[in-house]
């Protein structure tokens, strides 16, 4: 996959223009305390978001197991960094977090990936709460039910914004790499494409572990960023909540993962001031939305610039003609 072709160029001038605009914000003091954690967990959203997309809208696998990867990133990142609480410490307890939640995708998905539909949504969520129940019963290095408390305040909504920029172009590539087109193909007909020589499941225990591991990158930036976690957190509700910016979004378009996840928390930080009212409010607004946009968002549509680019060239090349034909 080809990491400084046009299309990545220009997707990192986008993501430079955004980042100036937010430290912009925070200079002149419209970004406070709190919205800078909604800022965060926006960031923190779209890392679950586009990875479960990988997963959802790319292998066409419906997973719920999403909550679990992530526990696995919190959980590895909180118990390093209590006893390296440095940068180096953050460092080590994402790597071992993302490479824990690799090998236990990698060992879940080879047997459940060869399930379809509602029976792998069931297998991936007995995965999650097996996780779930896992680190309730690990006795002192997990704490139990009353969790992790006291962990560094290592992770910055720039750290968020960067592990969000390397986790979308990381994701776009691979989608547009002959790997993804190869997975691609296993969600449009995975019995053609296995009659054409492709192995179906590898290709779909790939997109599940690259999913895994970038829902562990946003477990160990959400354990270092609010310092307190609990197995509570990552529930079944917690997949759920991820999965509806999915399809809020659109199933198969990153771009939309993106501006859902924003929206989504947009809408959250506005509806604070209704108390109890808020989720009611929340979940009228998703409800009008999908009624009237019920492919998401985005559908399967995705923001590229190599078309905007190659727009201009078009153009470009076009205006030498006209200036011919106009001097005839």
């Amino acid at each position: 996959m080809r990491m400084l072709n046009k299309t990545n160029i220009g997707w990192l001038a986008l993501f430079l223009l955004v980042f100036a605009l937010i430290q912009g914000a925070v200079l002149v003091g419209w970004i406070d305390a709190f919205y800078e954690i909604a800022l965060v967990t926006i960031l923190i959203n779209v890392i679950l978001a586009v990875g479960l997309n990988l997963i959802i809208g790319y292998s066409g696998q419906f997973s719920l197991g999403h909550a679990g990867f992530m526990a696995i990133g919190a959980y590895a990142a909180g118990i390093v960094t209590k006893q390296i609480p440095n940068y180096g410490g953050l460092l080590v307890g994402m790597l071992s977090g993302m490479v824990i939640a690799g090998l236990v995708a990698l060992i879940v998905g080879i047997p459940t990936l060869r399930l379809k539909g509602d029976y792998l949504a069931i297998a991936t969520l007995g995965v999650a709460e097996i996780i779930r129940v896992a680190i309730l019963n690990m006795g002192g290095l997990t704490n139990g039910a009353a969790g992790l408390s006291g962990i560094p305040y290592l992770s910055t909504w720039f750290i968020a914004f960067l592990a969000a920029v390397f986790v979308i172009i990381l994701i776009a590539n691979y989608t547009r790499s002959s790997v993804g087109r190869a997975t691609i193909s296993v969600r449009e007909d995975d019995i053609a494409a296995e009659s054409l020589g492709i192995n179906t499941t590898r290709y779909k225990t790939v997109a599940f572990v690259l999913g895994a591991v970038t829902a562990s990158l946003a477990g160990s930036l959400h354990a270092t960023y609010f310092s307190v976690i609990s197995p509570d957190q990552f529930t079944f509700m917690r997949s759920i909540d991820i999965l509806i910016i999915v399809v809020f979004g659109g199933i198969g378009s990153l771009t939309g993962s993106v501006i859902a996840a924003a929206v989504l928390g947009v809408l959250n930080v506005f509806l604070q001031p209704f108390g109890s009212l808020r989720m009611i409010l929340y979940a009228l607004a998703l409800i009008f939305i999908m009624i009237f946009k019920p492919s998401g968002l985005l559908g399967t549509k995705e923001l590229q610039l190599s078309k905007w680019f190659n727009r201009k060239k078009k153009q470009t090349q076009r205006q030498p003609v006209k200036q011919k034909e106009a001097a005839r």
